[in-house]
């Protein structure tokens, strides 16, 4: 047999095992203390950085309409990279808790957590986006329904 067919043949054999396993949906405490440690790891030395570093105190920052959407921008950028190549940000990776694809289980990619992201500030601001996990059995919001995505509990096999 050649080495391209065993190959094939072991990816074939991992993408069974992952379809058969029944996801572990993430509960919402996991995700709210996620989202809260990705919020003093991730996005307050991004605005650390731009208040004392590049404005030269929070009486700049506080004036500046551009400073905060930097800032957010930049959150933006960090948090897709990190959940479109490694499905989690390390507050996620603190609770074991990852998002992937609601239908094939791989991971997002760049643009579409980007777009969750987006669909996340949206939600957020609405407060109905955000309230859909309570109704629901696999605890999706708005924005993981409207990007197709779910956050699971990673479990390690």
């Amino acid at each position: 047999m050649r080495f391209r067919d065993l190959k094939n043949n072991n990816k074939t054999k991992n993408i069974q095992k992952q379809t058969n396993r029944k996801a572990h949906y993430a509960k919402t405490s996991l995700r709210i203390k996620a989202f809260i440690t990705d919020l003093f790891m991730i996005y307050a030395p991004i605005l650390y950085v731009i208040t004392y570093i590049f404005m030269g105190g929070k009486d700049e920052f506080q004036e500046s309409n551009l400073a905060p959407f930097i800032g957010v921008s930049l959150y933006a950028l960090i948090y897709s990279l990190l959940v479109g190549k490694f499905g989690q940000t390390p507050g996620k990776k603190a609770y074991d808790i990852k998002i992937v694809d609601a239908k094939t289980g791989q991971l997002l990619g760049f643009w579409r957590s980007l777009c969750r992201f987006v669909m996340f500030l949206f939600s957020a601001a609405i407060l109905l986006g955000l309230m859909t996990q309570l109704y629901r059995k696999d605890n999706r919001t708005l924005h993981d329904l409207i990007c197709g995505s779910v956050v699971i509990q990673d479990t390690k096999l």
